[in-house]
């Protein structure tokens, strides 16, 4: 008896056209996140075309070429990791949105990074192995190595969820590289002596000044009976300080050296601060009707300065972290003679440029991974906390890059949050105005004063997660070893397949 034919059925077809629906969503699923890697595969390219239109028809254009797109793989991998210091306090404070945040710090990237980035891109290319005296075509692969060595270690640690030190990874694999090739003579050490000096110091720094700013926000505004008038009242101020600091800043940047003498840039300064004081005020005013007079509301008042500061930091990020990609970049371009009338280290604009984007670029397709783990998981922040972190990181990497050195922001951001933390500690338990603020406040309710915690419940309380700062601290000391020994192995690598 021949079998029956095959009859589909509507539940039949309903089935298939259900694992058809599933394998779309499957394909969707993975298209989407091949999408971002994409998009950097894409701007790398463009960085080698940038460079290509530069360098066409002359002596080196091919290694040119490679190492910028190195430089730029480099500086997508910046962004990504380095987003957290210039947003992460905003982003955990809720003033900003991740779109907003994301998009301010990409344009005071660009802008800090083409503005203000010279004199520290001039430390990294040419002053921490002395080019002097090393061969140039030898210092063009001491830079590709350290190039590759920084970049795959910043992926690695990005992917781990690790804020390291963009500065310490790039430093690190110049020292290895160059030691690598050519011995520990070249190497200034004097300048590395300065360099690390900066790193333990800076982040010591940013901690104390966003401790002291905290401790000057919550003795003049917090714990005040009338917290609104109090703020309406140094808000203003505190924008008045953060614009006129940064105008000085800007003018000692970008005028001639000896053009002004420090009095007229104070000068300058004081009149920028007292019309930012004027035009803040109103603003400040019109925010502070009818609020009430509760903690909350200070949120209010603080989104103003907080975004104002934020985007002061990226600016302080972008000149001083774009030379972490292209340090090496401008290094490589002088080595095969193609540099232009700009001297030994300092960088032509192009490759100032491949930096900036790159660095925006990669915030912008891969910034938000970390950005919670510095702006919510160290230490709970609200406006007037992520304040102080923000312009605390943003003056110290100011005067750093003012001075030439390399700092780490991420170091002096973190550290920056680090001490706000460890100052709420110390301040719930010991501060005299916070006491009378509570015991007038239990005065008028008719509330007995209420009993202090025990030891076991305030360390239960601990205002600082412990086990994300010795992570990260862990992250920081390996990260100059590790870029350092895989940069020698880079170099060794390179040398037996092309030198």
């Amino acid at each position: 008896m021949p079998p029956r034919p095959a009859v589909l059925t509507k539940r039949t077809l309903d089935k298939d056209l259900d694992k058809i629906t599933y394998a779309e969503d499957a394909a969707k699923h993975v298209l989407r996140r091949l999408v971002t890697p994409g998009l950097g595969l894409i701007f790398v390219g463009l960085a080698m075309l940038f460079a290509g239109v530069y360098v066409f028809d002359q002596p080196g254009a091919v290694l040119v070429v490679a190492a910028a797109a190195l430089a730029g793989y480099m500086a997508m991998n910046i962004g990504a990791n380095d987003v957290t210091n210039n947003v992460g306090a905003a982003v955990g404070a809720r003033a900003m949105t991740m779109g907003q945040a994301l998009i301010i710090a990409a344009i005071f990237e660009i802008l800090g990074a083409t503005i203000a980035g010279g004199d520290v891109v001039k430390t990294i290319s040419a002053n921490i192995v002395d080019a002097v005296q090393v061969p140039p075509a030898m210092l063009g692969w001491i830079m590709m190595a350290a190039l590759t060595a920084a970049a795959l270690w910043i992926n690695l640690a990005t992917w781990m969820n690790a804020p390291v030190s963009t500065t310490h990874a790039i430093v690190g694999a110049v020292i290895g590289a160059g030691i690598s090739a050519v011995g520990p003579e070249p190497v200034n050490w004097r300048v590395m002596l300065e360099i690390t000096a900066s790193w333990i110091t800076s982040p010591l720094i940013g901690g104390l000044i966003a401790a002291g700013l905290l401790y000057l926000v919550k003795t003049l505004i917090v714990y005040r009976d009338d917290k609104v008038a109090a703020a309406r009242h140094w808000v203003p101020v505190l924008v008045a300080v953060m614009a006129g600091g940064f105008m000085a800043y800007m003018v000692l940047q970008l005028s001639p050296t000896g053009k002004y003498q420090s009095f007229t840039i104070i000068l300058i300064g004081i009149g920028i601060g007292l019309v930012s004081w004027l035009a803040a005020r109103p603003l400040v005013l019109a925010q502070a009707r009818d609020l009430e007079n509760r903690n909350s509301s200070l949120r209010t008042l603080f989104r103003l300065p907080l975004i104002g500061s934020a985007a002061l930091l990226s600016f302080a990020h972008g000149a001083n972290d774009v030379s972490n990609a292209v340090g090496p970049l401008s290094a490589i371009v002088h080595s095969v003679g193609i540099g232009g009338d700009g001297g030994v280290g300092y960088p032509p604009l192009w490759v100032m440029l491949i930096g900036a984007f790159g660095i925006s670029v990669g915030l912008l397709l891969f910034g938000p991974r970390l950005i919670r783990l510095v702006g919510e998981e160290i230490t709970k922040l609200n406006p007037m906390r992520a304040y102080c972190v923000a312009l605390s990181t943003a003056f110290t990497v100011i005067v750093a890059s003012w001075l030439g050195l390399p700092v780490s922001t991420t170091h002096i951001a973190v550290g920056s949050v680090f001490g706000v933390g460890f100052f709420r500690e110390w301040y719930t338990r010991h501060s005299k105005a916070r006491i009378a603020y509570i015991r007038r406040k239990a005065e008028s309710f008719n509330i007995d004063e209420p009993e202090e915690p025990n030891i076991h419940e305030t360390r239960r309380r601990y205002l600082v997660r412990r086990s994300h700062f010795m992570t990260i601290v862990a992250a920081w000391i390996v990260t100059v070893p590790v870029s350092g020994v895989l940069a020698a192995m880079i170099y060794w690598a390179m040398f037996a397949l092309f030198i």
